[in-house]
């Protein structure tokens, strides 16, 4: 079956396969949909994040934990994580959104993610939805760094270019998605000191600034 790769990227096989297929079905393809997976499984993923950044950073007071775990649960990152699991190829969606290019659109598979993190807790519990969680986290959590994940992207990267003296980083818009109370943006990062152009999408411009500058830094020279 084609959901079988997912579980085994997953690492959790469904005892009852159609929780799954809820969590994968956007309303716009009909119900029952993943709205209501989508709230339970953002709780799930806030209380297993905190639990592993409290567990690792046991010097951290609560306001930095809070914003490190805001890094972790954001659009950007589960979309990166929905990304690499090819979450788009099993998608349920309606026609309309299909035509929009609704399987690569980040709001969509973030939702998507947090309601299968809702599935697996309601097939087999807390434990084993935390098991899956900690395993697709295990590489951010461990490469996260507090002093540079407590500042954003936008002004991480400011600062980066500034210390070595060159033109602060522009930011376009080159292009906006969807209705209007559903938008989508995408904005270019250029350094033109580098030569380095980078995109980002969010669903305000300041969402797609931000995830832009995050892209930029991660190709910065070391």
């Amino acid at each position: 079956m084609k959901l079988d790769v997912l579980q085994q990227a997953l690492g959790y096989r469904f005892v009852r396969p159609e929780l799954l297929e809820q969590a994968l079905t956007h309303r716009s393809f009909g119900s029952p949909h993943n709205e209501r997976l989508e709230f339970l499984g953002d709780s799930v993923l806030n209380c297993v994040t905190a639990m592993a950044l409290f567990g690792r950073f046991g010097e951290l007071r609560e306001g930095d934990l809070s914003r490190l775990r805001a890094n972790l649960v954001r659009q950007e990152a589960l979309h990166r994580l929905a990304d690499g699991l090819k979450l788009g190829d099993y998608l349920r969606l309606g026609e309309g959104e299909l035509k929009s290019g609704g399987h690569r659109r980040p709001s969509i598979l973030a939702d998507a993610l947090e309601a299968i993190f809702a599935a697996v807790f309601m097939d087999a519990g807390f434990e084993t939805a935390k098991a899956v969680i900690d395993r697709l986290y295990e590489s951010s959590i461990a490469e996260l760094d507090p002093a540079r994940a407590l500042k954003d992207p936008k002004t991480a990267l400011q600062e980066w270019v500034q210390g070595r003296r060159m033109p602060l980083p522009r930011y376009s818009l080159a292009n906006t998605r969807g209705e209007a109370h559903q938008q989508e943006f995408e904005v270019e990062c250029e350094i033109t000191g580098l030569g380095l152009k980078t995109r980002g999408i969010g669903v305000s411009r300041r969402a797609a600034e931000q995830q832009s500058a995050q892209a930029a830094l991660e190709l910065l020279p070391k």
